[in-house]
């Protein structure tokens, strides 16, 4: 992919810290884009999708008003014909199968080198997807690690991010806000949550969060 071919595309970047933004900024334009948003919430973002139409949007999965994984999604219901690439801190092992899933082309963790990313975007940019090998189920784990990640894997992707928030002591008016549903809405999912994980309180639901690398 030359620099020349790239000038002309148009890239969104979304995320919430203007460092990261201004980071991922530069190294798009050292590999010859020029045509270069942002956007630091996902109401944003999807607004600059519509009026704007970006060729490649760069992703955080961790930004308010509507999370990441919301985004992929809607950008998807809207037909836009955008490639995305998700860059985040949240673990693969329990959101790379669910990017892809929901329409994204390749997933980069933020604790990696730049090279990764920056081979991520070529790829992409070139219809390729772009994703971590994961360990092999047929690993053996500690029991209570296996059946826990049963539950994580058996979650949607809304009850996911409710239990995150959750677990990161958000409220339900305020997890709410964020992913723009009601708060039945939430105290619904909040209530689902207890049965699924089979817990009595938010107090256990944090500690199984931390256990399984969610928050």
């Amino acid at each position: 992919m030359s620099k020349a071919s790239v000038s002309g595309n148009k890239v969104l970047i979304v995320d919430d810290h203007p460092f990261i933004r201004a980071t991922v900024r530069y190294l798009l334009k050292c590999e010859g884009f020029t045509d270069i948003e942002e956007a630091g919430t996902g109401a944003d973002a999807l607004q600059k999708v519509r009026e704007w139409c970006p060729v490649l949007i760069i992703l955080d999965l961790a930004i308010p008003k509507l999370g990441g994984l919301e985004v992929i999604a809607r950008v998807k219901a809207l037909g836009a014909p955008c490639k995305i690439l998700v860059l985040t801190s949240y673990p693969p092992e329990f959101f790379s199968t669910r990017c892809m899933r929901a329409g994204a082309m390749g997933f980069v963790a933020k604790t990696g080198e730049l090279e990764e990313l920056q081979k991520a975007i070529k790829a992409v940019m070139s219809n390729y997807n772009c994703f971590p090998s994961l360990p092999s189920s047929s690993v053996r784990r500690d029991d209570l690690q296996a059946t826990e990640q049963e539950l994580v894997h058996s979650l949607s992707d809304r009850e996911l991010a409710v239990l995150r928030m959750l677990a990161l002591g958000y409220t339900n008016n305020k997890i709410a806000l964020d992913m723009l549903l009601s708060h039945k809405t939430i105290s619904t999912y909040k209530t689902r949550l207890k049965e699924k994980l089979r817990m009595t309180s938010v107090v256990h639901m944090a500690k199984f969060a931390q256990r399984n690398h969610l928050i």
